[in-house]
């Protein structure tokens, strides 16, 4: 592709969308289906997390309680022992039955259905008004579960290739990237698409672009990645470039403190 083709980063976050579209060939099947309040769940286990051990947790509540109202009423040790196997089960558990009580105080109902009848910004600032619900965990809501709405969820593989590519600044951290870099997709893009783009560019992440020694000799867009041709021509990498680093929760989504919300 021309170099006068890629004047301006949303000129770059197109072809560079291409390229690893036809790497990981586009469009990208949704990994579940569920409904919106199961996949906040599902996401809120999720935070530095392995999927499988997400996976297990999610299946666990599922087999145990019959429902999320059961989940809402249970005791934060129970749900805790439920949920043992993912990263910091401690605070998990009680931000979960905090996050029930809150979609139920606000919506007059435990359900997210109603998020249907508004627009992205509308649904994305509804759930962000809720402690412990950022960016990353209200776009994977309105994208992964069965609303399919165009949000773009970036993780911590995502930010990091953005970060390699020169997409947004080295020292922007997870959070404030969503914004930056959904900025730079076409507007006239539809859900597939918005997730075929954070899909890609996490599975180049973590296929490629890997947190330390990434595989820049292979990498397919290594042409218009600042930081790849620094590695593969010996010339000094910003240590930020190089190794990115996250807010204090990977997906920018850290869990405050809990006020009176365990019982």
């Amino acid at each position: 592709m021309a170099s006068a083709e890629l004047d301006g980063p949303k000129a770059k976050q197109l072809a560079v969308h291409h390229l690893l579209c036809e790497e990981y060939r586009c469009p990208i099947a949704y990994f579940h289906r569920t409904d919106p309040l199961s996949e906040l769940i599902s996401a809120l286990l999720s935070h530095r997390t392995r999927n499988a051990d997400s996976g297990r947790a999610y299946k666990a509540l599922k087999a145990r309680y019959p429902d999320w109202a059961a989940v809402r009423d249970a005791p934060v040790e129970d749900i805790q022992a439920t949920i043992a196997g993912v990263t910091w089960p401690e605070q998990k558990a009680p931000r979960i039955k905090a996050v029930l009580q809150a979609v139920e105080r606000l919506a007059g109902t435990l359900s997210l259905d109603h998020l249907e009848h508004m627009d992205v910004p509308e649904a994305r600032a509804w759930l962000e008004q809720i402690p412990g619900i950022g960016p990353k965990t209200s776009a994977a809501v309105l994208s992964f579960s069965t609303l399919r709405r165009a949000a773009l969820p970036v993780d911590s593989h995502h930010h990091r290739v953005a970060v390699r590519l020169g997409l947004i600044p080295a020292r922007m951290s997870v959070g404030p990237s969503h914004k930056a870099l959904a900025a730079l997709l076409p507007p006239e893009w539809d859900a597939q698409q918005v997730y075929d783009n954070h899909e890609v560019m996490m599975l180049h992440g973590q296929r490629c672009c890997f947190f330390r020694n990434p595989a820049c000799h292979r990498c397919v867009v290594r042409g218009m990645c600042p930081t790849g041709q620094a590695r593969l021509h010996g010339r000094p990498v910003d240590p930020a470039e190089a190794i990115p680093a996250s807010a204090a929760w990977e997906d920018g989504d850290p869990i405050p403190p809990l006020a009176g919300a365990g019982a």
